[in-house]
């Protein structure tokens, strides 16, 4: 029979661990507002800067096309979407039935204004596709200080 030894080390363990994680712990499960949730659906972007414009892919899985909003204003733009998901399932005398639903919304600023009027949206396999052209007209202007 083999024994072994381990070594005692009372401070490394304090050291190590974390006091507050019961207390985290404790609000977890909580919904309030001024807590942040990571658990929360968030979109998931890419944006990327062509010449002309920015490109963004946005995914959207199980959403459908007439249920996305994209809104821009200047610089910012602007994505919400809603989801609604219902399963039934029925064996002999029991019945079960699920139900999902979910907001999601993602805003965020880009560094040029973008020009609304050329911009172009296309959704397809749950990616929400921006073609986004940047304004015309924002070249800058050095000043000639007197």
């Amino acid at each position: 029979m083999a024994h072994s030894l381990t070594r005692f080390e009372p401070i490394a363990r304090m050291l190590r661990a974390d006091p507050f994680r019961e207390f985290d712990h404790l609000f977890s499960d909580m919904r309030l507002p001024f807590l942040s949730d990571d658990s929360a659906p968030r979109i998931k972007l890419d944006v990327k800067e062509t010449g002309h414009g920015y490109k963004v892919l946005a995914d959207l899985p199980g959403v459908r096309r007439e249920d996305i909003k994209v809104n821009i204003d200047g610089a910012q733009v602007s994505i919400s979407a809603s989801t609604e998901s219902k399963q039934e399932q029925e064996e002999g005398d029991m019945i079960c039935a699920e139900r999902s639903w979910g907001q999601y919304y993602r805003s965020f600023t880009l560094p040029q204004a973008v020009d609304d009027t050329q911009a172009h949206a296309s959704f397809r396999d749950g990616i929400l596709e921006l073609d986004l052209p940047k304004k015309g007209g924002g070249s800058a202007k050095a000043l000639t200080i007197q």
